[in-house]
């Protein structure tokens, strides 16, 4: 094996991301051979020569990617001062020494990536990558055409304009008003920082999605495995990771459950208890589904993920984050901007939303979980739907 970057030989250890382990070196905390290093330069081959990080020896760990749907009120960070509840706390039982790629503000939910392979999360934090990141966004305040088209050229902030956004009108709740966001910047509070600046707080804000992956599924509090799909369109696209790991086998966590018989999957609920994976159902390692009931199933049989707030949900409702589109009027959506559009007739009933066409189902809605998302644009512009007003 040849040489490599000291930097690079702790983020595979799982110490940190290549940036903090720059940090490490710098304060004289590595040893090569029994050598301190701090030239941020130095190469070794990790496996002719003995690393250290304060005395302890690094081993490469096995590559580890998980999604996480971070609940609101916890700290994006493996330790908080103030006691806070922290992604740690929610990754309990994960293989490896994972930390997350990116954070997510402590009153913000939604997909959070984490992994022990800092290279990938260097790939997609870089911002030569410009990785996309959508969100579900609730503001005060009805938003107009120009606020919307505001949005998607870019708000002047006090360490600049924004980049060109895709903004998509989802619906007006009173004098408030839902909308997808998708940006590719990932500056600190951007998004409610740029409620303040136009005048419309941010009262929700959900992360429906980062480089295409979402939480589909998971509920708040709960992590899966990436797919190998998932990672093979993060190599095709950011080229990270370098090589796609094979399938992770069950990962088993005691629970109290188990005298009974029941394994609740991993990850942890709201109340803070360890969850484990039932062997009888593949398709459930790693996720969300309640194991104390049979799994929802719709009319034709299909396992039922997700779908709406739990007040709302039925189990004929598949998707997640809300979930669905209301029953609304007959009525025709317009597309306005610069981003490309689509058009085809509104599908009756839930389950579909009609960007350009009459038909019922025209009017997309959300609920508590910032739902209503689904629709997708190419290019920087915005997308509005006409329907009820709620």
């Amino acid at each position: 094996m040849s040489e490599d970057r000291l930097q690079k030989i702790l983020a595979h250890a799982g110490v940190s991301s290549r940036r903090a382990a720059e940090s490490l070196i710098t304060a004289g905390r590595v040893r090569v051979n029994g050598r301190v290093v701090t030239e941020l330069g130095s190469k070794a081959d990790p496996r002719k020569d003995r690393v250290e990080l304060d005395g302890t020896r690094l081993v490469a760990e096995t590559p580890v990617y998980l999604v996480l749907h971070k609940p609101r009120g916890v700290v994006s960070t493996m330790h908080d001062p103030e006691g806070r509840l922290t992604v740690k706390d929610y990754l309990k039982g994960a293989p490896g020494r994972v930390y997350p790629i990116g954070r997510l503000d402590y009153a913000t939910s939604g997909v959070l990536l984490a992994t022990n392979d800092g290279e990938l999360a260097d790939g997609l934090l870089h911002p030569k990558k410009q990785v996309p990141k959508t969100y579900v966004v609730k503001v005060a305040g009805q938003m107009g055409e120009e606020d919307l088209r505001l949005w998607s050229k870019g708000v002047e902030l006090d360490d600049g304009p924004t980049h060109a956004a895709v903004v998509t009108l989802l619906r007006f709740e009173g004098d408030k008003t839902w909308f997808e966001l998708t940006i590719k910047e990932g500056r600190n509070q951007q998004v409610r920082r740029m409620g303040e600046a136009t005048g419309f707080p941010v009262m929700r804000l959900v992360r429906a999605s980062f480089a295409g992956i979402n939480a589909e599924g998971l509920k708040p509090g709960t992590w899966r495995h990436m797919t190998r799909d998932e990672l093979s369109a993060l190599k095709k696209s950011y080229g990270v990771p370098r090589s796609l790991p094979a399938p992770p086998e069950a990962h088993v966590v005691e629970s109290r459950e188990r005298k009974t018989g029941k394994v609740r999957p991993a990850g942890i609920d709201g109340r803070g208890r360890g969850r484990g994976v039932p062997q009888d159902r593949p398709e459930a390692r790693g996720r969300g589904v309640p194991q104390d009931r049979p799994q929802a199933r719709d009319a034709a049989g299909t396992p039922r993920y997700g779908g709406g707030s739990p007040g709302r949900r039925g189990y004929e409702v598949r998707e997640d984050w809300g979930g669905g589109v209301q029953r609304g009027r007959s009525g025709a959506g317009t597309s306005v901007g610069r981003g490309s559009t689509r058009e085809g007739p509104g599908r009756p009933g839930r389950g579909g939303a009609a960007q350009t066409g009459p038909g019922r189902g025209s009017a997309t809605r959300t609920t508590g979980t910032g739902g209503g998302v689904g629709a997708t644009q190419d290019g920087a512009g915005y997308r509005m739907q006409r329907g009820r007003k709620r």
